[in-house]
């Protein structure tokens, strides 16, 4: 398994990251445990979670993702050997807090929280899952700029991470869901301030969902923060098995109709081409699709999640798929006719 830096820190991370959130969902706490048993035993040293999971997030089943995590660790006493990430949540569920915002005291209640639920000390790293001010992600689009009369100054949550960081429950800090304006103005505030600097910056990044290059790339090459990439497959949908209407039993956006990010005509259309890609190169799609998250440069690790052993254990052979001049020349040719149909 290969590693790669996490920003400045000192960590190594590998470049596989298993994603956790459909614990407590769609994976029981037995079928948790034997996901993180094999992710370790193939190489991965990092493991994703978050507060709010598991997702779709509901009040009656917040934070079980964390909570698995924690029995496995404690039954397994493997702490010391994975790198543990976890998020806070930032506006707009009203179940976790009445309603989580990026505070002085939201913060050190939501760490206190999810140690308790991980059974350990302290997290690796600490994300903000989504901005606290007004911004574009999860896919908006059309910007319009408004003063955030109540959001949360940045120099608050991040002094705030920093008390984190000093009183030894967080080693390292990250932003998810964000922007190049937010970004650089973290930084920028680290740098002036004397606070933690960030050191990756987890976001969607996919064959239908490039757009982590036009900005955020630059910054992550330069600025040593990476991408920590999630829904690498878009829900599932890369792998092809919603292609022509197809609705796999148990497949996530059967069971969510929720998540339409990758279901438009345009995805359906571009998915096809890979597809078919894929299969002139006899590589498996979801393989071939993870494979090119990663040979990204700017890229730490890559997110990959499973419902099954059999999705995982796809997933997991990835890391040996070396995609070719002439694959990767016919990716960028399919994204040129069809550009991130999915923002």
């Amino acid at each position: 398994m290969q590693t790669r830096p996490l920003g400045r820190t000192g960590m190594e991370v590998s470049r596989l990251c298993l994603g956790t959130m459909t614990f407590g969902e769609q994976n029981s706490e037995a079928d948790a445990h034997e996901q993180l048993d094999r992710a370790i035993a193939f190489g991965i040293n990092f493991i994703d979670t978050a507060e709010m999971y598991p997702v779709p997030p509901k009040a009656e089943t917040q934070g079980l993702t964390e909570r698995y995590i924690g029995t496995w660790l404690k039954q397994r006493g493997a702490r010391d050997d994975v790198i543990i990430a976890s998020k806070a949540s930032g506006p707009g569920l009203d179940h976790i807090r009445g309603g989580p915002r990026l505070t002085r005291d939201h913060l050190h209640q939501a760490m206190d929280e999810s140690l308790k639920r991980l059974q350990t000390d302290y997290v690796d790293l600490y994300q903000l899952h989504w901005p606290d001010r007004n911004t574009n992600f999860f896919g908006k689009l059309g910007y319009v700029h408004h003063e955030d009369e109540d959001a949360t100054p940045l120099e608050e949550t991040l002094s705030a991470l920093k008390e984190l960081v000093d009183a030894g429950k967080v080693r390292a800090i990250g932003l998810s869901n964000d922007t190049p304006w937010g970004v650089m103005k973290s930084l920028g505030l680290a740098d002036r301030l004397g606070l933690p600097r960030v050191a990756s910056v987890q976001n969607p990044y996919n064959l239908l969902n490039r757009s982590f290059e036009v900005g955020l790339a630059e910054v992550a090459q330069r600025e040593d923060v990476g991408l920590l990439a999630y829904s690498p497959l878009g829900f599932g949908v890369l792998s092809g098995k919603y292609l022509n209407g197809a609705k796999p039993p148990k497949g996530r956006l059967t069971l969510f109709e929720r998540f339409k990010r990758y279901t438009s005509p345009e995805a359906e259309a571009a998915t096809q081409a890979y597809v078919n890609l894929a299969r002139e190169h006899d590589l498996d799609p979801a393989q071939m699709s993870l494979a090119f998250v990663n040979s990204r440069s700017f890229l730490t690790s890559n997110i990959i999640g499973a419902t099954t052993m059999e999705q995982l254990e796809t997933n997991l052979a990835s890391e040996s798929i070396k995609l070719n001049d002439d694959v990767l020349e016919a990716i960028d040719v399919i994204h040129r006719r069809m550009p991130s149909p999915c923002p």
